[in-house]
């Protein structure tokens, strides 16, 4: 159930140019932990596309500072371009917010190893983010137990207990999400959550969950496009 936005990326990128030197209402500092060379842009999702919305060139010295004017909480990526032909972990999610945030990292382990402070909304999304890894986790050892119990069952058994197993777990990963959403209704991260994090959830329980938002997070990105969804769910 990974999502995180990036699964809506298309291949188009916008690049904005950077060389402005007004002072953003967002300013990102940081370093990179044995990087030499590259390119790390700071990146958002806008119209179902990706774009870049500033850029440094890293020539030797790890330390970088992008800035970007957001007019609301969102969540925002620090992509690193190496040239070196290796896509993976070069992506750093984060809710970004007003104000001065730091992002810390290493070239080896970019996205793992990111310790981000500064967003009190980051702070939130990294709670939920931590317990839907247990999750993962859960639903890995159930797998493995599929996999593994098949010398001491039958496959009709085998297949009961996983089902049984797969949807419990499910139901509670759901009901985390929507309480998790519940107590967090002054924080945008409860709006994306609802959005993106629970698909196929009955319509009531999102609207409760929308209800009990409070009135700037219902006027957030993700609270105006959860309105429109909900919406849209009940005209059909």
């Amino acid at each position: 159930m990974k999502n995180y936005l990036l699964k809506f990326f298309i291949p188009s990128i916008f690049i904005i140019s950077c060389n402005s030197e007004e002072k953003k209402n967002m300013n990102i500092t940081g370093s990179i932990d044995g990087l030499k060379k590259g390119t790390l842009y700071l990146q958002k999702i806008s119209d179902s596309l990706i774009k870049n919305v500033d850029s440094i060139e890293i020539d030797g010295n790890n330390k970088f500072e992008l800035g970007h004017n957001i007019s609301d909480s969102e969540v925002y990526y620090l992509y690193l371009k190496k040239n070196d032909g290796d896509t993976l972990n070069d992506r750093i999610p984060f809710f970004a917010e007003k104000g001065d945030i730091i992002i810390n990292t290493r070239l080896a382990t970019f996205e793992s190893s990111a310790k981000i402070s500064g967003s009190n909304n980051h702070i939130i999304w990294q709670e939920y983010k931590d317990m839907m890894r247990k999750f993962d986790d859960r639903n890995l050892k159930i797998i493995n137990d599929y996999i593994n119990n098949k010398d001491n069952m039958t496959d009709k058994e085998r297949l009961m207990i996983f089902d049984e197993e797969t949807n419990k777990l499910l139901k509670r990963r759901y009901l985390y999400s929507l309480n998790f959403s519940m107590r967090n209704n002054f924080s945008e991260v409860s709006a994306f959550i609802a959005l993106y994090e629970i698909p196929n959830t009955n319509p009531k329980y999102i609207d409760s969950v929308y209800n009990n938002f409070t009135e700037n997070v219902k006027n957030s990105v993700y609270g105006n496009l959860l309105k429109q969804k909900l919406n849209l769910e009940n005209k059909n």
